[in-house]
């Protein structure tokens, strides 16, 4: 089994569910839980808990929040190697949940944005293991030396490479040009239907998919209710697989990461890309019917 490495941003949760519809400028009675957060943590979380060999590199503060995430990646069976910030806490999100389901978030990189080419352990970069590298370490100025390094030295050591595009509004922010420069190389891009539209300009994911194999040789859409799509260079069309029947949604967030974690391992032991496309949609679906962004402990 491919051990895979990955790079990324930690965070603590706050989810606000609101039982209500905002009453803005006022008071809206919510459920408030925290929980272990981070597109990059979770995805380590996600694929240890399935059984896959998983080191995960990040930075937290020297807080109790901290302590509790890097306990709680342990728990999971995550080689969690995060170096301690003695000056920025633990990064935090809160999570606004309407009450029709909706998320909004707002982000504190806090100790992320300080993830430098230094805290890149390097005996984890080793031919034959796998880096996915989360998008928000290279669009955060701070850390981006630190995604750029993880990048050229998993490239030297010959590793396969995935990069995620992390969230639509920083990419649009930040601009397509220099995310696909700085990504070129990776094996494998993961984008949701509005990233892909960032890059390329195109509403339509089978059109974006295409346009963005000039740059990645393997490019995964994943498409929310509707499913998720691969795409590879040689293939007249995309592959596409419908998501998985879901009773009740309880809480959309991380189910995007749940995926790459669920897409990963069959797609490094080879299988067919509609294989590796349903694994993502099942653990993305165990993800929307719990509360948070993580499996459950």
């Amino acid at each position: 089994m491919t051990r895979v490495v990955v790079v990324g941003d930690l965070m603590t949760d706050a989810v606000a569910r609101a039982r209500y519809p905002l009453a803005r400028a006022s008071d809206t009675p919510a459920v408030v839980t925290m929980h272990g957060g981070g597109s990059g943590a979770n995805i380590a979380s996600w694929l240890a808990a399935e059984g896959t060999e998983v080191a995960f590199v990040g930075r937290r503060g020297a807080d109790i929040t901290g302590r509790n995430r890097d306990m709680e990646l342990m728990g999971y069976g995550v080689d969690a190697r995060l170096v301690m910030d003695p000056d920025r806490p633990t990064g935090t999100c809160v999570v606004l949940v309407t009450h029709k389901g909706e998320r909004t978030m707002l982000s504190d990189p806090g100790a992320n944005a300080a993830l430098s080419p230094e805290d890149l352990p390097r005996d984890l970069f080793t031919p034959g293991a796998h880096l996915h590298l989360s998008g928000y370490t290279l669009l955060n100025e701070g850390s981006r030396k630190a995604g750029l390094a993880a990048l050229d030295i998993a490239r030297r050591a010959q590793m396969t490479i995935s990069v995620d595009c992390a969230s639509a509004a920083p990419l649009e922010r930040t601009g397509a040009e220099p995310f696909l420069e700085w990504t070129h190389g990776a094996k494998l891009l993961f984008a949701n239907a509005d990233q892909a539209r960032v890059l390329t300009g195109r509403e339509d994911p089978e059109a974006a998919v295409k346009v963005l194999t000039a740059w990645f040789p393997q490019v995964v859409i994943k498409l929310g209710k509707d499913g998720s799509l691969w795409y590879g260079g040689n293939r007249s069309e995309p592959v596409k697989v419908p998501a998985e029947p879901i009773e009740r949604v309880v809480d959309g967030t991380g189910a995007g990461d749940a995926f790459t974690a669920g897409f990963l391992p069959p797609w490094l032991a080879g299988k067919p890309p509609a294989e590796a496309l349903a694994a993502g949609n099942r653990l993305a679906a165990k993800a929307l019917g719990i509360l948070g962004a993580r499996p459950r402990l």
